[in-house]
C-alpha cells in the first residue's frame, strides 16, 4: 500500500521537528556561555588545576595533571612507572621533558610544536571573547555527532589555524572540538570528544576530555608548580 500525502506531510512535520532550531553564530556563543556558567564567572577564574587518569597500553593507567594560570600560562604532567613527562607554556616559550622519549632534560620547543600548549592557557576557551581575541567565527549549521544534530561553529585564530567546535542542541556545551593547526608547512588535526560536565564552583566543566578522564578540578586555588623554562639547564 502507498503512503498516503497526509502520511508524507507528517513524516515531514516530525522531521522538522526534530531538527535543532537555527540559530546565528552570536546567539549559539550566547548559550554556550550562559550554559557554562555566565561571563561573570568565566572571566573571574584566575587558575584551574586538573587531576585526572588515563589508561595506556598493557592496562595500566597514567596519571595527569595540570595547571592553568590567567592569561596565558599552562603546564601539564604525565607520569607513568615512576617517571614524569612534562610540557609547559609560560606565555612566551613552550618547553617539555620527555623521558619516555630519552630526554631528561628540559627542551624549548618550537613556535609551531607549542601551539597546543598555547591554545590549553586560554582557560575559558576559544568561544568566549573571541572578537577580543582576534578570531572570525562562522556558523557551519548542524553536524550528526554520534547520534546528535549538533552545532557546528569554526572558529579562526589570527594565525590562520582553526578550530571547529560542536554544541549539544539541548544542553549548549561543547560535546566535540576539532583543532586544525599547520605544524612545520603540514596541517594537524586533533579531534577531542568532550562530555560529563559537572560543575565547579558555579562553573560547568567536562570530566571527560578524549581518552582522559578528569577526577578534580579546582578554581582560583594557589599553583605551586613553575611554567618558566629552568634557567639551570642550558637549552
Amino acid at each position: 500500500m502507498r503512503p498516503t500525502l497526509v502520511a508524507f506531510t507528517v513524516l515531514l512535520a516530525l522531521g522538522a521537528a526534530a531538527e535543532p532550531p537555527k540559530m546565528t553564530a552570536d546567539e549559539l556563543v550566547k548559550k554556550n556561555i550562559e550554559a557554562r556558567g555566565g561571563t561573570a564567572k568565566l572571566r573571574a577564574i584566575t587558575s584551574i588545576h586538573t587531576v585526572g587518569k588515563v589508561r595506556v597500553g598493557g592496562g595500566s593507567e597514567a596519571k595527569t595533571e595540570s595547571w592553568g594560570v590567567a592569561p596565558d600560562k599552562y603546564r601539564s604532567e604525565f607520569s607513568l612507572q615512576g617517571m614524569t613527562a612534562v610540557q609547559a607554556w609560560d606565555g612566551q616559550q613552550a618547553w617539555s621533558i620527555s623521558p619516555f622519549g630519552g630526554r631528561k632534560d628540559p627542551q624549548k620547543l618550537s613556535a609551531d610544536d607549542g601551539k597546543a600548549l598555547v591554545e590549553a592557557a586560554d582557560l575559558t576557551g576559544p568561544l568566549f571573547d573571541w572578537q577580543a581575541k582576534g578570531s572570525k567565527l562562522e556558523s557551519l549549521g548542524t553536524e550528526d555527532i554520534d547520534g546528535t544534530d549538533a552545532y557546528k561553529l569554526r572558529l579562526t585564530q589570527k594565525n590562520g589555524d582553526s578550530v571547529v567546535v560542536f554544541l549539544d542542541p539541548d544542553s549548549f556545551l561543547e560535546i566535540r572540538t576539532v583543532n586544525h593547526r599547520m605544524v612545520r608547512g603540514q596541517e594537524q588535526v586533533q579531534t577531542t570528544d568532550l562530555g560529563e560536565y559537572e560543575q565547579v564552583s558555579g562553573v560547568y566543566f567536562p570530566f571527560e576530555v578524549g581518552r582522559n578522564q578528569i577526577d578534580k578540578v579546582e578554581i582560583n586555588v594557589p599553583v605551586d608548580r613553575p611554567f618558566a623554562f629552568p634557567t639551570a639547564v642550558k637549552p
